[in-house]
């Protein structure tokens, strides 16, 4: 008799433990497509964001080398100052790119993985 209690508490407790496994496994499976949506999500509103940003930028540096050109009556004076402030800003940019691309990246991918 005892040993037929200690079986059925046994296969009852094979039974919690596999429920158990089973419902974490489908806990981090959800967890895990969460993370991936807003990491997906956020990744296409920033290209988004950048498409729009460059388009702009694009326009108005045309705009700003032709306006500079005509100011000097040479366009390609125009355009080459243009190029030359954005090899500028490049080096810069080049040189202080942890601060201001890094971090804020592994911030907001951090608050994303570890919101809970």
């Amino acid at each position: 008799m005892p040993f037929e209690k200690i079986k059925e508490n046994a296969e009852e407790v094979q039974e919690n433990a596999k429920a158990f496994i089973e419902s974490n496994v489908a806990y981090y499976r959800l967890l895990g497509f969460k993370i991936a949506i807003k990491s997906t999500t956020m990744l296409l509103k920033i290209f988004l964001i950048a498409i729009c940003i460059v388009m702009v930028l694009l326009f108005f540096s045309i705009a700003g080398a032709l306006a500079i050109g005509n100011a000097l009556n040479s366009n390609s004076t125009g355009f080459l100052i243009v190029g030359g402030i954005y090899l500028v800003f490049a080096i810069i940019i080049f040189l202080i790119k942890n601060r201001i691309v890094e971090k804020p990246i592994i911030d907001i991918f951090s608050d994303i993985f570890f919101d809970d």
